[in-house]
């Protein structure tokens, strides 16, 4: 395991240094910052003091290179627009995206489950046909129009729930959180769902196959000639063994869902990172645009190494490193 660690460890730092370069070069060579904030009535000498001061004034490769130095120190600039340090802004944002995230997450989990080991254990009935119908509109609809037509039924139409917003929220441990009050969680239940709806499809897609594949093993086979209750056979075996693609794919969404939130963040203007990263790359706020983007990857590397350590949890035999 410390081995299995380790290596993962020097990957990562090796995926990070390459999309370093990747992420610096595709941001800092779009667009000049300066003709946004600066005042077109500003002179030269105002101008050329401002993109000193900005950094803007040394050859890429040398802002680069100052940039590394400076995030080997935990510094990843500091906001063009806001003039604090960038990582400072959007770990601020975090809690309010990570809490949106994960609310999708267990909406998509709670839902999706259910519904695809239906699907899968009664294909040919009427409701898993209406379930499976179900599932491709989940990948159909655009989030953007299903986030409005929430807003449109259940905010103005019968006024049930906040339109926009994050609602009360309390402190915990330094961090405020929404989803430990009532008013909170009235605001987080429409953009949950509008972000969760993709991954529910997903989930039922994957859970029915599982379970289709599955009942068809010998395990299963032999837990029916031992006379185990059909429900202990579906959630002891069944269940358990078809976890492990679940898990992976929506390990893998998890990520998705925190760097791609921009959508429905903007359409329930809930104050989260992705809001925060649209209205830096409209005024062009590189070093707000660079933390973010580097610190998607480092979570997608995060998520990646818990995910592989979920398999040896959910299947004893999957194994981080070989024996000799």
């Amino acid at each position: 395991m410390t081995l299995y660690l380790l290596r993962r460890c020097l990957q990562a730092a090796g995926v990070m240094l390459v999309m370093s370069v990747l992420v610096f070069v595709g941001v800092y060579a779009i667009g000049d910052p300066v003709e946004i904030l600066i005042s077109p009535e500003a002179d030269q000498i105002e101008r050329e003091r401002a993109i000193r001061a900005l950094g803007l004034d040394l050859p890429l490769w040398q802002q680069y290179l100052v940039f590394l130095k400076n995030a080997l120190h935990g510094d990843l600039g500091r906001s063009f627009v806001f003039n604090e340090p960038a990582l400072k802004l959007i770990l601020d944002r975090m809690p309010a995206t990570l809490e949106l995230a994960f609310g999708a997450t267990f909406v998509a989990l709670l839902v999706g489950l259910p519904l695809g080991l239906y699907a899968g254990l009664r294909p040919n009935g009427a409701l898993a046909r209406g379930i499976m119908a179900g599932s491709i509109l989940g990948f159909s609809l655009p989030t953007f129009w299903v986030g409005l037509m929430l807003i449109m039924v259940f905010a103005v139409q019968l006024g049930w729930l906040p339109s926009t917003g994050r609602g009360e929220t309390v402190d915990v441990l330094g961090t405020r959180w929404s989803f430990l009050t009532l008013d909170g969680l009235r605001h987080l239940a429409m953009p949950a769902f509008n972000l969760a709806l993709f991954k529910i499809s997903l989930v039922i897609r994957l859970t029915r196959a599982g379970v289709r594949e599955a009942m068809l093993m010998d395990y299963v086979k032999f837990a029916r000639a031992k006379g185990l209750h059909p429900s202990r056979i579906v959630l002891v075996h069944v269940l358990k063994n078809i976890m492990i693609p679940v898990i992976t794919v929506v390990g893998l969404e998890f990520g998705g869902t925190i760097a791609f939130s921009v959508v429905t963040e903007s359409i329930f203007a809930w104050p989260g990172m992705g809001k925060l990263i649209i209205d830096s790359i409209n005024v062009l706020d590189r070093p707000v645009i660079v933390a973010y983007l580097m610190l998607i990857v480092l979570m997608f590397i995060v998520i990646n190494l818990l995910v592989d350590l979920t398999y040896t949890a959910l299947d004893p035999r999957v194994r981080l490193e070989g024996r000799t």
